[in-house]
Formats: structure tokens, sequence, C-alpha cells
């Protein structure tokens, strides 16, 4: 990273700022150009590994593309503020964000529900969720094992 005056080299505070997130960009590879797709998102954390659960339909390109590569990159980014100076080239951007990579695929059908859970445990302060199976049948759970992440910010 250039700028290691801004870098986040610490994991618990990367894990805070992917709390304070609620949308994750997710990135894949396509034939000609990357595929970017902002996503909701939900993760877990066990003291050493990071994943990251998505959901969607059970068919359409993200599907597709992960079936032809599992790689896949990601970004997530927070707490936006303008900081604005005497000329235009003096202003910059506060910001907290977290980029990385990992592998991309199907979670499991027993994976699903906590997956899920872990989902709407980043939107909510709730704990207890009640999940229907013929929805939770009906959707695509994504689960990516992150391999490598950073974090970066900026707060005056």
């Amino acid at each position: 990273m250039r700028r290691k005056d801004r870098e986040i080299d610490n994991i618990e505070n990367i894990i805070a700022i992917m709390k304070k997130c609620d949308v994750c960009q997710l990135a894949l590879f396509d034939e000609e150009y990357p595929y970017i797709v902002p996503l909701n998102f939900g993760f877990s954390y066990d003291g050493t590994n990071i994943t990251l659960y998505f959901h969607g339909a059970n068919t359409g390109k993200k599907l597709e593309l992960i079936k032809h590569n599992n790689k896949a990159a990601f970004e997530m980014d927070c707490s936006h503020k303008l900081i604005k100076g005497k000329e235009a080239c003096d202003c910059t951007m506060e910001y907290e964000s977290v980029c990385g990579n990992g592998t991309i695929g199907l979670a499991e059908d027993d994976e699903k529900i906590s997956a899920l859970t872990c989902l709407m445990k980043q939107y909510s302060a709730e704990s207890n969720f009640h999940f229907n199976e013929k929805h939770v049948n009906a959707v695509a759970v994504l689960k990516l094992k992150v391999n490598s992440i950073t974090g970066k910010k900026l707060i005056h």
C-alpha cells in the first residue's frame, strides 16, 4: 500500500469497518471486462478466517461467471465526508474502506441458514431470525472465503 499512513493492519479494526458498511462491491471475471455488482452482504470471522456471504437468484450472470472462474475481489466503504479546502484542489474526503480477494462458490444447503443469519445481523440489531423454508430453498447463497484483506482510512 502506497499510503502507509492510511493503512489499517489490525484485523479487529478491519472487522469494525466491515460492520459499518451496508454494501459490498463484488468483482468477478468476465470475458473482456471485469463484472462488478453491488450486493448486500454478511460475514463471519472466527478469529482466523473471514467469510463473506451474499444472496440472490438461483440463476443469472453472477452464477455463470463463478462457474467459469471462482476467483473474486471485493470492496466496501463507509464514513464518507467531504473536507473542504480554500481551493478545489485542497479538498479531500474522509473514508474507511476494505478491499480483498478470495474464492467464491455456492454455500451448501446446510450452511444457508447460518449464512442468511450473518446477512441479517449485518443490517439488524436482532439476533433471532425465522426463515421460511420455501424462501431459503428458492435463494442462492454465495460464500466467499477471504484469502487477502486490507483496510484503509482517512479520518480527520
